[in-house]
């Protein structure tokens, strides 16, 4: 598996929601398929069915997110600069057709959310954005066509 580049706090969050995962979520479902067994023939048990697939989803996503853990490098944000647009940078740029500005921060796609303004490095937007300097005019093909953006400001 590739590298994965994450702030501390990203890291933190993942940790503490695979110690969720694995202390709260785990017992509960391990619980649900004890009910349901007990409940007689497990041939014509749907619910114990369900608590089995239930359970499988969840150790693969514990898994997922253990391997992403084990890939993952802490960024020292001490050592980031704002000469161009890297990952942890937020970057102000203005669509050239609309004028309208918008800023994102550039982070890994498992730190990502657009409702932040946290826009993962790997998506078109971000790809196209990365080590473009102020005053660069970037044009990322998206489903709706070609968006040209202006990069106005890189800041931490």
């Amino acid at each position: 598996m590739a590298v994965v580049y994450m702030t501390e706090d990203g890291y933190k969050k993942l940790v503490e929601q695979v110690a969720h995962l694995e202390s709260v979520e785990r017992p509960s479902i391990s619980r649900q398929i004890a009910e349901a067994r007990d409940k007689g023939d497990l041939s014509e048990n749907a619910e114990y069915d369900a608590a089995k697939e239930a359970q499988g989803l969840l150790e693969m996503k514990i898994s997922q997110l253990k391997e992403t853990l084990a890939s993952a490098r802490v960024i020292d944000e001490s050592k980031l600069k704002t000469d161009s647009v890297q990952i942890m940078t937020k970057v102000k740029v203005k669509d050239q057709t609309s004028g309208r500005e918008m800023e994102y921060t550039l982070v890994s796609e498992s730190e990502a959310n657009i409702r932040e303004g946290k826009l993962a490095i790997n998506t078109p937007i971000g790809k196209s954005l990365l080590g473009k300097k102020i005053g660069d005019t970037v044009e990322v093909t998206i489903p709706a066509g070609i968006l040209k953006l202006e990069i106005l400001n890189i800041s931490l």
